[in-house]
């Protein structure tokens, strides 16, 4: 970890919810917190119903985390693209958060309860 990027334990129970159904639930998440950025959530896999989520073809590169991979929640009502992302192999630094996923809280509902 360098002073740009803090990767700690999320404090509290955190949910995902999307078209009323609750995507996520964990007290084992992690606060990803890099400069000139607003904290980030991060869930792990057993932890997330990762039964609504297909994986995308979008990807993104991050220059303290890597390459992240991207999944659409697929919601009773609609599909929310790219709703989520993933590290599947993170850059050295950023190991703890590989395989964990975070979700865009513009494009669902993330807080802690």
């Amino acid at each position: 970890m360098t002073r740009d990027l803090v990767i700690r334990k999320a404090e509290g129970t955190w949910v995902v919810r999307a078209g009323g159904a609750v995507i996520a639930e964990s007290v084992n998440g992690l606060e990803v917190i890099e400069a000139g950025l607003a904290p980030v959530i991060y869930f792990p896999r057993e932890d997330v119903a990762m039964a609504f989520l297909d994986r995308s073809d979008s990807r993104t590169r991050c220059p303290r985390k890597g390459e992240a991979s991207y999944f659409n929640l697929v919601a009773k009502s609609a599909t929310i693209p790219d709703a989520c992302w993933s590290y599947e192999d993170p850059l050295p630094g950023a190991e703890r958060i590989g395989g964990y996923l975070s979700f865009y809280p513009d494009r669902v509902t993330v807080e802690r309860v």
